[in-house]
């Protein structure tokens, strides 16, 4: 199985995007600093994912949910979760 995912970071509000095939171990890599493009924007939040059976799908989805249409789609399917967030909700988190 891999995983599409999106991250959203505390320190700044801003999202990452990426693929793996184990999910729960990704996001510990991103937390834990161990992951060049996201250490500085550590803690990070998982707020979306999707599940794929063949990489090459997952792949093609990361880079499609990377494009301007992409984040349109996140922020339209997220719609609520925003809309919470901005009344002091928090999302979900995954620990070890």
């Amino acid at each position: 199985m891999y995983y599409v995912y999106v991250l959203k970071s505390y320190k700044d509000d801003d999202w990452y995007t990426g693929y793996t095939g184990d999910l729960r171990k990704r996001i510990l890599i991103h937390n834990n600093g161990l992951n060049f493009s996201t250490k500085a924007r550590r803690p990070w939040k998982l707020i979306y994912y999707e599940a794929s059976l063949d990489e090459k799908d997952a792949k093609a989805r990361e880079k499609y949910l990377k494009s301007g249409m992409g984040k349109k789609y996140i922020k339209n399917r997220l719609k609520f979760f925003f809309d919470d967030l901005n009344e002091g909700c928090t999302p979900l988190e995954i620990s070890d």
